[in-house]
């Protein structure tokens, strides 16, 4: 698709994708609420009996910002994202979407957020349109509106031609999508979505990413909770490592994983050929660190940042390499992840094996 077209069809997401109309949500926005966190978390907590399922948990998203939420299973990350959008009751703190605080049900806030469960809740003996339509009018949106949006999101999500089958016949994958087309269509602006690539193939992943990217680029906030590490990395631009019912970090991707110590950067050198010692060559740059060569790939440390890239890319050449790809390599989300529970104790609170399999991502 060239230019021109994906400028179209992003103008016609965002009015597909519009929701209410601008009279329904009181005009234009003002100026604050275009700064102002689509989702802010304060210090929220959320306790079964003895056991703390969230411990003060904080953290802000504003439009266009995707949060990674990443964590061993049973570390509350299904309980806090069940907390945000008002389906679990929280012990105390505070949680506000679209500056609207969260509480019960029904609220004037459930329009603005939408949840999409691992397993999503389906009435599988509808067709994929009809369910879809029967979203649209408990969300008050009008006939017309509602067949805009699901044609919009069933071309987005893959599943034009299955708009006639009955959900009951949908694989895994299939009814995964169905459950985020039911999420996208009141359009919300804050997005939740609970391992929603489990169900997919290594296409529908690949899919599913350019989706999590448009859904960015048009002003939505979102939160992924996922295993898959090297998926987070080429979508998100924040992330969130829970464990043990505690945001043990939050950050932009480079923050947390991807600057290193410093505000430090890997970068990776293809070379057009391997003469000489090239890894020698580039420890004497001053900066580089903890070079390493594989065949006619170097891989190193340097200063991040743009120009810092452009200065490291200019001492390379000027010291005889020949470069013939350089590219600063993604963040490894997976590094700092293990080192997150480096401090987790033997003797920390123990989490019930009836909620809790502790197996790693």
């Amino acid at each position: 698709m060239n230019t021109n077209q994906d400028a179209d069809q992003l103008d016609a997401g965002r009015a597909a994708a519009s929701g209410l109309a601008a009279s329904e949500r009181n005009g234009a926005p003002h100026a604050e609420e275009l700064t102002a966190p689509l989702l802010d978390v304060r210090n929220v907590s959320v306790r079964f009996g003895n056991l703390d399922a969230v411990k003060n948990a904080s953290f802000a998203l504003h439009r266009g910002e995707l949060m990674g939420l990443i964590g061993p299973n049973g570390a509350g990350k299904t309980t806090l994202l069940r907390a945000v959008v008002g389906l679990q009751e929280i012990t105390r703190g505070d949680i506000h979407v679209s500056g609207l605080p969260v509480g019960r049900p029904g609220d004037p806030y459930c329009a603005r957020v939408g949840f999409t469960p691992d397993v999503p809740m389906l009435y599988t003996k509808m067709t994929v349109r009809n369910f879809l339509r029967f979203i649209g009018r408990g969300y008050h949106v009008s006939h017309a509106e509602t067949e805009r949006r699901i044609d919009f999101w069933l071309e987005k999500l893959w599943l034009t031609e299955k708009s006639k089958q009955r959900i009951a016949t949908l694989s895994r994958g299939m009814r995964q999508r169905v459950g985020i087309a039911r999420t996208l269509l009141p359009d919300p602006d804050v997005i939740l979505l609970d391992e929603p690539a489990g169900g997919l193939d290594p296409v529908g992943r690949m899919h599913f990413r350019d989706l999590l990217i448009y859904l960015r680029n048009v002003g939505k906030s979102l939160i992924v909770s996922s295993h898959i590490l090297s998926d987070l990395a080429e979508y998100c631009t924040h992330v969130g490592i829970m464990s043990r019912g505690q945001l043990v970090r939050f950050g932009s991707v480079d923050q947390v994983a991807g600057a290193g110590e410093g505000g430090r950067c890997r970068y990776g050198i293809l070379l057009a050929q391997v003469d000489g010692q090239p890894r020698n060559v580039a420890q004497q740059i001053t900066g580089v660190s903890d070079v390493q060569l594989a065949r006619d790939m170097l891989s190193l440390e340097y200063a991040a940042g743009k120009q810092s890239a452009a200065e490291l890319l200019s001492h390379l050449i000027g010291a005889g390499l020949p470069v013939a790809a350089f590219f600063p390599e993604l963040p490894n989300l997976e590094r700092a992840y293990l080192s997150s529970f480096t401090n987790v104790q033997p003797g920390d609170q123990a989490l019930p094996s009836d909620i809790v399999p502790a197996e790693q991502a």
